[in-house]
């Protein structure tokens, strides 16, 4: 049988070898990693195994080191003695020890692993270790024994994550209005309750897996088993996502098998004393533009430690899915860098890595099967063909792909083009232009747009006017542009670029200046990376007219059921600035013009009927001008045969439409 991407593409027609290769990696790793009548999740239990566990009457810990000649544990529970515990070598480079006495290790005590490589004793924190802290003195980095005797109390065994994707990006850190490193506990008292007032379905945390440098946003990760210990306990995440549940609200970890820390002695890099343990030996191990390792997807062991990994996260703290990040890099043996990806050959060239392909299919069948509501998502700027098809259509699995292309057009549309020369036709084509049967999730920024040497939408809107201008007391012709734009190019974006949504926490109500961690080059201040909360909160200040457009927007988005809806363009004028399209059940009209506003301006529509305005960005509760009766319109057939009705469409505004005798029936299944 014929795989469906075929269908859904035809211009791959040329690279049927290619999408058959693809289809028969998968299965022959699946046959090579599965006894027969197994499945993936009986494959994924290294976690299980390997590292420190509590066993009967004692303790036992078990890596896998290949090349190391002898291994050691040590801790301050045997004063650091290095040589007093050595593991038995097994099979496989396999080590095992079995140390009697439940007490002999107790909470709270720090351990490391001694590995001996061609005579050299080298420090190692254990690979499968659950938690690590970093010492206050010395900074150096070790494995925490963490035994709970009783299991953390879920009560979220019913909990489904919601159908209407609309993503909140986060960072426990900088989560918090104080200049510190916030906590996961603050996160769950202070910032949950806003994501869920927002209306938002999913929390997406990044910086999870242990890494040493808080700049890294997480992304260059040394301990993959372990929760960021600078947040605080694994109890503490468990409990800040167990109440995400209870509010209704999905979490997904922006997970990292692209690429780890070169960092030797907390990571695993040269773990066994070689560099080609888990990643690939030569220059092909390093990544040239990131300095970090990279995984060879080939080694099956490799597979098992990755596939664990995400098993782990999903039984272990109840995720529910995951946020690939790096995805571009592990596609391609040049990583991707400098190739613009506009021909189907650079697809499925001798650059592509069907390895990692491999992996990512197998990462997403796993998480399917642990899982079938799970969500994963995809960070590619590449747009590889089948990214977000299932694996038994020929793709690779992911659930969606984000929409990469999107707030890059945003801002250089903010950069280089005046108001008045905004391509309406152009930014439809981009929000609207994905490959078919693959949803996307669309948004228009994200952390990469609000870090040192970038902006946000409204800084690069507002400019230093953010300082002065925002008290509602204060008339700015800046300040009006800036949220006018920001509410338009939000709700464009909403509901036209994808079949989900993502914001980044602060986004939603326009948060000032940009993100620039402690770092010597700012005196190791933490002015920049936190989150003014108290001016979303200020009820004098214009930030909070944004923040209740987000809640409108989202409401509406997931009372229309945008994202399962189909778009129909209804109408683009150029040189009017005006777009028109349909989506779900909303009717969606917008004007970029910046000063002429259209009285009596005719919008189509595909059905008969009543119409009554849903939303409009002009509202005074949104920092509008109140310009748009929100009253009902009645579909009329024109003189030259079109249907529809004329409204007043205000300048720099957006109104959103709904069908009136489809209201009950979509509010119901909302």
């Amino acid at each position: 049988m014929t795989p469906k991407i075929f269908s859904l593409d035809p211009c791959l027609a040329p690279y049927t070898d290619d999408i058959a290769l693809r289809i028969a990696n998968f299965k022959s790793a699946r046959k090579r990693l599965i006894p027969k009548n197994g499945t993936l999740s009986d494959f994924a239990n290294g976690h299980h195994y390997f590292g420190l566990h509590r066993a009967v009457g004692g303790w036992v810990y078990r890596e896998w080191a290949p090349a190391a000649e002898a291994l050691y544990l040590t801790g301050d529970f045997n004063n650091w003695d290095r040589h007093q515990y050595k593991l038995e070598k097994l099979e496989n480079g396999v080590f095992e020890i079995f140390i009697p006495g439940i007490h002999t290790l107790q909470n709270g005590q720090r351990y490391c692993a001694i590995v001996v490589h061609e005579g050299r004793e080298l420090e190692r924190i254990p690979a499968y270790a659950t938690y690590v802290v970093q010492d206050e003195k010395d900074h150096s980095w070790n494995a925490v024994v963490h035994h709970i005797e009783d299991p953390f109390p879920w009560t979220d065994e019913a909990f489904r994550p919601k159908k209407t994707v609309f993503i909140y990006e986060c960072h426990i850190g900088m989560a918090q209005q104080e200049g510190k490193v916030g906590t996961y506990r603050e996160f769950q008292e202070n910032v949950l309750p806003r994501v869920a007032a927002l209306g938002y379905s999913v929390l997406q945390i990044m910086a999870i897996q242990e890494h040493p440098s808080y700049a890294s946003f997480g992304y260059q990760v040394t301990n993959f088993f372990a929760a960021s210990s600078r947040f605080g306990t694994p109890e503490d995440l468990k409990s800040l996502i167990n109440a995400a549940h209870a509010l209704g609200i999905a979490v997904l970890l922006d997970v990292v098998h692209s690429h780890a820390s070169k960092n030797t002695r907390e990571g695993l890099s040269e773990f066994d004393g070689t560099p080609y343990q888990y990643f690939h030996a030569g220059p092909e191990g390093y990544h040239p533009a990131w300095d970090t390792r990279c995984f060879d997807y080939g080694k099956d062991q490799v597979l098992h430690f990755l596939l664990s990994n995400l098993k782990f996260w999903m039984e272990e703290y109840h995720f529910d899915g995951f946020r690939f990040d790096g995805v571009t890099s592990m596609l391609y043996h040049d990583h991707g860098l400098g190739t613009a990806f506009g021909d189907y050959k650079q697809y499925f060239s001798m650059n592509t890595d069907t390895q990692a392909v491999t992996y990512l299919q197998l990462a997403n069948s796993l998480v399917k099967e642990l899982n079938p509501s799970a969500i994963t998502i995809a960070e590619d700027t590449s747009a590889m063909p089948g990214l977000a098809l299932p694996v038994s259509q020929g793709g690779i699995g992911f659930s969606f792909r984000l929409a990469m292309g999107e707030p890059d057009m945003w801002i250089k549309i903010l950069k280089e083009r005046k108001d008045e020369d905004w391509d309406m036709w152009g930014i439809f084509y981009e929000l609207t232009n994905r490959r078919p049967g693959e949803p996307v999730i669309g948004y228009c920024e994200s952390h990469d747009q609000a870090l040192v040497g970038d902006k946000t939408i409204l800084f690069r809107l507002c400019d230093k006017n953010m300082y002065t201008g925002m008290a509602k007391t204060i008339q700015d012709l800046v300040i009006d542009r800036g949220i006018a734009l920001h509410k338009l190019i939000r709700l464009l974006t909403m509901s036209l670029g994808g079949e989900g949504y993502l914001t980044f926490m602060g986004n939603e109500f326009g948060h000032p200046e940009w993100i620039d961690f402690p770092r010597e080059g700012n005196g190791w201040s933490y002015h920049y990376c936190r989150r003014q909360w108290n001016l979303v909160d200020d009820p004098n200040l214009k930030y909070e007219y944004l923040n209740e457009f987000e809640k409108g927007m989202v409401l509406i988005g997931r009372k229309l059921r945008l994202f399962t809806g189909k778009t129909r363009s209804l109408w683009t004028h150029q040189g009017d600035k005006v777009l028109m399209y349909s989506r779900g059940g909303g009717v969606f009209a917008f004007n970029f013009d910046p000063v002429r506003s259209y009285q009596g301006y005719f919008l189509p529509v595909s059905e008969p009927g009543s119409y009554r305005v849903l939303l409009t960005s002009d509202d005074g509760v949104y920092g509008g001008f109140g310009r748009v009766a929100h009253k009902t319109y009645t579909a009329k057939k024109q003189a030259d045969g079109r249907l529809g009705f004329q409204i007043y469409l205000p300048a720099r505004t957006a109104i959103v439409f709904q069908k009136v005798q489809s209201r009950e029936k979509l509010e119901k299944k909302a």
